[in-house]
């Protein structure tokens, strides 16, 4: 299956390109054996080793092509990752806007609340502000979940600091009226 995606993707026509790979199934076999196919590239690319200039282009090609379909189709929070660090040490500034985009569709709240604890200060960020537009009611289920609480937390006094939200202004004020109650007992 990975390899299908591959060769689609590396086919010249881009419009028959763009719809094969929407109708093709991804999988998360996919998804791993795509990001391991990409870091090999990239590193094959960064060698010094790699003499020939033609070779080199042609590793950067596959390596794009990869990184093109995964950002079309993953649902890893690693591979997000990745893909981030990718763009930001190429400097394409389009592509991580791209893949903030991507955030909110494609991903549950919960991978997106694993993405605002990563350690790379732009995924955090890009993590953060996705929650931050996350439907209110969205944030209110994960404040049960220990492991996401707090992050809900932190986007629902986003909400009503900076997009002006009364009913997370209210919920910021039932929780804060919680934690008093906590403290007290």
């Amino acid at each position: 299956m990975t390899r299908i995606l591959v060769e689609r993707a590396l086919q010249p026509t881009q419009a028959a390109t763009t719809s094969q790979s929407r109708s093709t199934p991804f999988d998360a076999r996919s998804d791993l054996e795509l990001s391991r196919l990409l870091a090999a590239l990239d590193e094959g690319v960064a060698e010094p080793d790699v003499a020939r200039k033609d070779h080199r282009s042609q590793l950067r090609e596959v390596a794009d092509t990869c990184a093109a379909v995964l950002q079309e189709k993953t649902q890893s929070a690693e591979v997000f990752v990745q893909l981030v660090v990718r763009a930001e040490r190429q400097r394409d500034y389009k592509r991580i806007d791209s893949l903030a985009d991507a955030l909110t569709l494609r991903f549950a709240p919960s991978e997106i609340c694993e993405l605002a604890r990563s350690q790379n200060i732009v995924v955090r960020a890009l993590a953060q502000e996705a929650l931050a537009q996350v439907p209110t009611n969205v944030l209110i289920g994960i404040l049960h979940d220990p492991v996401d609480s707090e992050i809900a937390r932190e986007a629902l006094q986003r909400q009503a600091r900076d997009f002006g939200s009364e009913q997370a202004r209210q919920i910021m004020g039932v929780l804060d009226q919680m934690d008093l109650d906590a403290e007290e007992v």
